[in-house]
């Protein structure tokens, strides 16, 4: 998946997170950032889930920021996935409903 413009996905509320990507120089990577609440406990958690969903969505090149309030494994999944299919400008035929693996 190729991110071609800005996007966010998420909310600042408590046991939610705001989830924002942007489009990376072609062969740069990704570039994480992470602001958390519960960083001390869950950093490594969250980082894993939100690369684990890039592998997942092929995404390679990529600038994502994470400000995380508490949120669920699964409302992050779902926040960062929003996020890159906003960012990829694929708005019909979403995979939604446990199409995305």
């Amino acid at each position: 998946m190729k991110i071609i413009k800005n996007a966010v996905a998420g909310t600042l509320e408590s046991s939610d997170a705001l989830v924002t990507v942007e489009p990376n120089t072609e062969g740069a990577g990704i570039e994480f950032d992470l602001d958390s609440v519960v960083i001390n406990q869950f950093g490594n958690s969250i980082r894993s889930t939100v690369m684990n969903t890039l592998e997942r969505l092929d995404v390679r090149d990529v600038k994502i920021s994470v400000v995380d309030k508490g949120a669920l494994d699964c409302t992050l999944k779902a926040r960062v996935e929003g996020a890159l299919f906003r960012g990829a400008d694929q708005n019909e035929n979403l995979p939604w409903g446990g199409a995305i693996r």
